[in-house]
């Protein structure tokens, strides 16, 4: 991508969006566009192709969607499949429409059968049943996947998918009814601590693992991953199975290769909030899938590898989620 490249940020206001936009603003891109979601509503189709015809972006990232924890994901399962499948639909086909280069669609490691073999493997795509509690997320999700393998193939398109293990970091979801694991508890040990409570319930047995990265560090990947040479690039596009008989999806995870317990994570925020109280779980609640650890030798062998630590991406992420929590 060239520095005055039009480059759209699809989702710019969102966690993963806005560290891409920081990301590229840092690098000095200055061609960057964006519309926040009250300005443009991705899954009307008609609004979405007349944004593409009068922006005529050369680049797309791909981060709207809609997200959320378990609770979320249970509770409005009709909009996560809807949603999510409307969006990418329409940015994917707008995309093609209008002659982007290159596009970076962002999934999510729920992709991945839930008891499939650890780490996961970008071939274990569709190898087995998905997690059943974020099921309608992972299924548009692996349309989506499957859109840019099929734009490839037909319309010779540059359309990678980019599957991140689970993100935290500046422009998280808080909200207990709908966030994910890590800035939940982020939030339940700070009210604890400032209300003198004595002790903090977390979902679950706290037994299953899960790998943590930094929104940052996700966003460095993506640009990483945009600005390969074209054979690099061109070899990430997936293959046509009917010809050559291997399958081979136009996925690359991104990860930082390291997982732990819930409840490792747990003490870990505990003692970044400085929390006294006692940790106490409760089996009663869904655990989800039992582990989701990305194998993410793909990238690593390009010449990614993730830099931040887990210790210091919360220490990070509780500083600035202190200096704008509103505590009233």
């Amino acid at each position: 991508m060239e520095k005055n490249s039009r480059i759209y940020v699809a989702g710019h206001t969102g966690l993963a969006g806005s560290a891409i936009k920081r990301k590229l603003e840092s690098l000095g891109y200055r061609n960057l566009i964006g519309c926040r979601h009250d300005e443009l509503d991705l899954t009307d189709q008609a609004a979405t192709r007349q944004f593409f015809q009068r922006q005529q972006p050369q680049y797309v990232f791909l981060a709207a969607a809609v997200v959320g924890g378990i609770q979320a994901n249970s509770r409005y399962p009709a909009r996560f499949i809807r949603d999510n499948l409307a969006i990418q639909t329409n940015v994917l086909h707008e995309a093609w429409r209008c002659g982007v280069k290159r596009a970076l669609f962002l999934g999510s490691s729920c992709i991945y059968p839930k008891m499939a073999p650890q780490p996961l493997k970008e071939t274990y795509l569709l190898s087995d049943y998905l997690e059943p509690t974020n099921r309608p997320y992972a299924v548009a999700k692996i349309a989506g996947i499957e859109m840019c393998w099929s734009y490839n193939r037909q319309h010779h398109t540059g359309f990678l998918a980019a599957m991140p293990t689970n993100l935290y970091g500046p422009g998280d979801n808080y909200d207990l009814e709908t966030s994910h694991v890590l800035p939940a508890l982020v939030r339940k040990f700070h009210e604890a601590r400032i209300n003198g409570d004595s002790r903090v319930v977390v979902w679950g047995s706290g037994n299953p693992r899960r790998e943590f990265m930094h929104s940052e560090d996700m966003a460095d990947a993506c640009v990483f991953l945009m600005n390969l040479p074209d054979v690099e690039f061109q070899s990430l596009l997936g293959g046509d199975e009917t010809e050559t008989g291997a399958y081979d999806p136009p996925v690359v995870n991104i990860g930082t290769g390291k997982d732990l317990t819930i409840k490792d994570l747990a003490q870990m925020i505990k003692d970044v909030v400085e929390f006294d109280g006692d940790i106490v779980f409760d089996p009663s609640r869904p655990d989800g899938t039992p582990r989701k650890l990305l194998d993410s030798s793909k990238l690593t062998a390009l010449g990614w590898k993730s830099r931040l630590s887990l210790n210091d991406g919360l220490e990070m992420v509780y500083e600035n989620f202190y200096m704008n929590y509103d505590q009233r």
